[in-house]
Formats: C-alpha cells, structure tokens, sequence
C-alpha cells in the first residue's frame, strides 16, 4: 500500500479504542452488479425482519461511533455515522440508492458490519499520508451529495490538501466513479479491533468478485 495512515493525538485522547483497517487494490468499477445487488436485498430482508430504529442504535461498531461523537461534542443524532443511516433509511421502507458497484459494495459492508467506511477514488488523494484527527471551526468539506457539511468536532482524515472524508459523509473531492481504477477503503472501529480484520477481508473478498479486483493490501493500524 502507497498510503501511510496515522492517528492524531488528539483523536487518541478521545477514542483510545480507535482501531482502523485499509484496503487498497487495483479494481473495475461497473453500473451495476447483480450479484452483488442480491446480496444486498438478502441483507435488507434479514434487516428489516430483526431490527428497530431503537435496536439500530446499540449495534456495537455504530454505538461506539456514536459515543465517539459525542466525546469529541457532536451530536450523534444529528450528524449520523452513515452505517446508521444506511440501516435507517433501510428500516423506513426506502430502496438503498443505486450508485455504482464500488459505491453499493461498500455500502453493503457498512450496513452488515455497522462499520462507517470511506471510499475513494486513490488516485484522487493528494500526497501518500493521511491522518486521522479532528474537524477544526469553519473547516471546509464538500460532502457527497450534502454541499457544506460542518466537521467540526467529527472525525476527519485529512490528505495534503485538506480533509477527505468523516464517518457522516465523504469529500466530493476524493469520491469514486465509474473510471476509478483504484480504491482506498478505510474501515474505522471506534469498538477496537475485534472483528475489524474480518470485516477487512470480507471487503476485500467482494472487490475481487464484484470489481475484478488486483493486487489487494490490507492494513491494519492504531
């Protein structure tokens, strides 16, 4: 993997627990996967047969996210992670929005994990390290379809020119399409590390069947 991933001390100080998993591979983005896809409506089935907007809540990966927020004093139901708002969206009845298989693969293991994970377009990330540290006051960020999302106090990694994606949204900057060829999947457990590696190969076994996906490097850090 080109990237170096680090943690700020100042994130430490607030989710000691922090635990991340990276996956980087050469891929072949596609509209649609119909594999994928019905893997997808398995899961919404099983979803909306065994849970409730209250139960979404006490979900280990998306509890610890939410009490991440809050110790760093944003408002967890307000800014939700989006493995949160993925499954709400889901209880309410409302289709997963169709993207492209990137996108929706990575959706998918947000929603089965609970995990909030970023997707980028690696080629779009500006210099080989990223941080992890804290939105600052008045810090701008283009959330994906969102317009100016406010990140302070939400975690926040940061490339060379500035941030590039939070648990809530990612950057429109760094965001992957249909001619992305390379992807960074950032898998952030606030939970620790218990069952991150897991869901790292999991993403990383969906990339190869779904986006034909090479040359694949996991790492795990903290």
């Amino acid at each position: 993997m080109k990237f170096k991933l680090t943690v700020s001390e100042e994130l430490k100080r607030h989710c000691p627990d922090y635990h991340g998993a990276a996956i980087h591979a050469a891929v072949q983005n596609s509209a649609h996967s119909e594999g994928l896809w019905e893997e997808i409506a398995a899961f919404t089935r099983e979803l909306q047969a065994t849970d409730t907007p209250d139960s979404i809540k006490l979900q280990p990966a998306i509890a610890a996210t939410r009490a991440a927020y809050r110790s760093l004093g944003k408002d967890p139901s307000r800014y939700r992670p989006s493995a949160e708002a993925l499954r709400r969206r889901l209880l309410r009845g409302l289709d997963l929005y169709r993207i492209d298989t990137l996108v929706d693969l990575i959706n998918l293991v947000s929603l089965r994990t609970g995990y909030s994970i970023g997707g980028f377009d690696a080629d779009k990330i500006v210099g080989e390290e990223l941080e992890l540290g804290v939105g600052r006051a008045d810090e701008p960020f283009e959330g994906i379809g969102r317009g100016p999302l406010n990140i302070e106090g939400l975690p926040v990694y940061r490339d060379r020119q500035g941030g590039i994606g939070t648990p809530t949204s990612d950057h429109e900057r760094t965001k992957m399409g249909l001619e992305t060829t390379h992807i960074l999947a950032i898998i952030n457990g606030y939970s620790g590390a218990e069952g991150l590696e897991e869901a790292a190969r999991w993403t990383a076994d969906l990339l190869r069947r779904y986006a034909s996906a090479t040359d694949v490097d996991i790492v795990l850090y903290e």
